[in-house]
């Protein structure tokens, strides 16, 4: 499977971590599956609703969560997916994103090292659920602009 992600929308995901930074940003992607690709066509960013550890942990609530399946269904597409932040941590799963982790998903993580983005990659949860295995990211529509810190000229 590989998890295809328009440049406005890695933007988007890109540009809500760094405001999270140095806690963890988070959200939900739209779109849809079709011959072994899931196209991201709507980002859905949500705060962070976890109340203690934001700077290594996230929490979507079943409210925000059951809001990006309404604003989805409206757009005729599916919730296929998360994203969220790892603060000057690589862009790899967690034995905490492993224990919340649902299947079917695509899990994008984005490194945000010292207030600048790192990489990106995706992963979904084995069927056996021991493990992430590396989803495919293709950027569509040429490179995707990294966002600058808050305050810094280009």
């Amino acid at each position: 499977m590989t998890l295809v992600l328009g440049v406005p929308q890695a933007s988007h995901v890109q540009a809500h971590v760094l405001r999270a930074y140095p806690e963890e940003g988070c959200g939900v992607m739209l779109g849809g599956e079709c011959q072994g690709q899931r196209q991201v066509t709507r980002i859905v960013t949500f705060e962070n609703q976890r109340v203690d550890s934001r700077h290594n942990r996230y929490l979507i609530s079943p409210e925000q969560f059951l809001a990006a399946e309404c604003q989805g269904r409206e757009l005729g597409v599916d919730v296929i997916g998360f994203f969220h932040s790892h603060p000057d941590h690589p862009a790899r799963p967690s034995a905490f994103d492993l224990e919340h982790a649902w299947p079917y998903y695509s899990y994008l993580i984005v490194s945000v090292l010292q207030g600048r983005i790192g990489e990106m990659q995706s992963f979904r949860l084995a069927a056996d659920r021991s493990h992430f295995e590396t989803e495919s990211l293709e950027l569509s529509g040429g490179a995707a602009r990294t966002p600058r810190p808050a305050g810094e000229n280009p």
